[in-house]
């Protein structure tokens, strides 16, 4: 491997307000954390026209990722102050171009690492991605990041991408897109509560289409508080020993911190050197690794999460992880996803 250790692009254009008036807060907390950290090359995207301009005919038109009609919808946006998308999604005049910008970086970084330019990267983006289906924008989503990345590569002839999300609520959006594509495996750790958790997708024995069953993973938490415990068993279980038998070649992880200790909407108890132990277990599957933002709600939980998974990127080890098992609540749900096929 020739290629930087770590790429970090930051989608930092200020003046766009989406959905949540702390997406900039957001990732300028990010973006201070990680310049505590020696990383190798860093890039900041900031209203960069040249990534922006060509990217629908590019990628986001590729017919697995969004239809003609959810772009669209999305690009009308642009000439409105105030725009609902769904229920739970509006936009101003700037959230178009702050969606391209984001799923550009993600496809331009999939495409580094794939090529061997860089061995890792960390995309701090918003608006995050995970909620957009193939033909609607919804949960804070407006274009599928992760999605957009996976296709880039799959361009770059990648035949076998694993997508791992973290982020506290179930990638509806991710698993519709790849539900019936046997060359992206979707593992998904999130809040379901039986279906009261937004969104109310992400069952168990939901584990793709057609072709594909298998393909898709769900471990869904059946309460609040869920921690580490919980996610080192469930990686030790079940995500490990799937993405080891995949045998993926690029490793895409929808990184939303939400389930952190700390954020007022997941409710959970993760802690930074347990999601750097995550993303030193994925990296040991495989070497290439691409990190997107997806949600979070507590700028201190981000940042330090943040954190702790670049310096695993850089080359560190977690520090001080502790042998734990699982509570009762987590094994049921272990061995409810181990009953279905993978």
């Amino acid at each position: 491997m020739h290629g930087n250790p770590l790429l970090i692009l930051l989608c930092n254009m200020r003046d766009i307000s989406f959905a949540r008036k702390t997406n900039s807060d957001v990732l300028g907390a990010l973006a201070r954390e990680v310049e505590r950290t020696k990383f190798y090359s860093t890039k900041d995207h900031s209203g960069e026209e040249s990534t922006i301009v060509g990217f629908d005919e590019r990628m986001l038109l590729h017919e697995e990722v969004h239809t003609k009609g959810q772009i669209h919808a999305v690009e009308k946006t642009s000439s409105v102050r105030i725009w609902y998308l769904s229920g739970d999604t509006y936009t101003n005049q700037h959230s178009s171009d702050a969606a391209k910008l984001a799923a550009a970086i993600c496809s331009d970084l999939a495409t580094t690492i794939f090529k061997g330019e860089a061995k890792n990267g960390f995309a701090l983006v918003r608006p995050p991605g995970h909620h957009a289906g193939v033909s609607k924008s919804t949960g804070f989503c407006l274009h599928n990041n992760a999605a957009v990345a996976a296709s880039a590569a799959k361009e770059m002839s990648a035949k076998k991408i694993l997508i791992l999300d973290w982020d506290v609520h179930h990638g509806n959006g991710t698993q519709e897109i790849f539900d019936a594509d046997r060359s992206v495996l979707y593992i998904s750790i999130h809040r379901f509560d039986r279906g009261k958790f937004y969104p109310p997708t992400g069952a168990a024995d939901k584990v793709g289409v057609k072709g594909a069953k298998g393909y898709s993973v769900n471990i869904p938490w059946n309460r609040a508080g869920v921690g580490d415990c919980d996610y080192l068993s469930a990686f030790k279980h079940i995500v490990i020993p799937i993405a080891r038998q995949f045998s993926p070649e690029l490793t895409i992880v929808s990184a939303g911190f939400d389930a952190a200790r700390g954020d007022p909407l997941g409710l959970c108890d993760v802690t930074p050197r347990y999601y750097a132990e995550m993303t030193s277990m994925l990296a040991s599957i495989c070497g290439k690794l691409l990190v997107i933002l997806e949600g979070g709600y507590n700028l201190r939980s981000i940042s330090a999460s943040a954190k702790a998974v670049v310096e695993v990127l850089l080359g560190g080890d977690p520090a001080g992880v502790r042998k734990l098992e699982p509570s009762i609540s987590g094994l049921e749900t272990i061995r409810e996803v181990l009953r279905h096929p993978k």
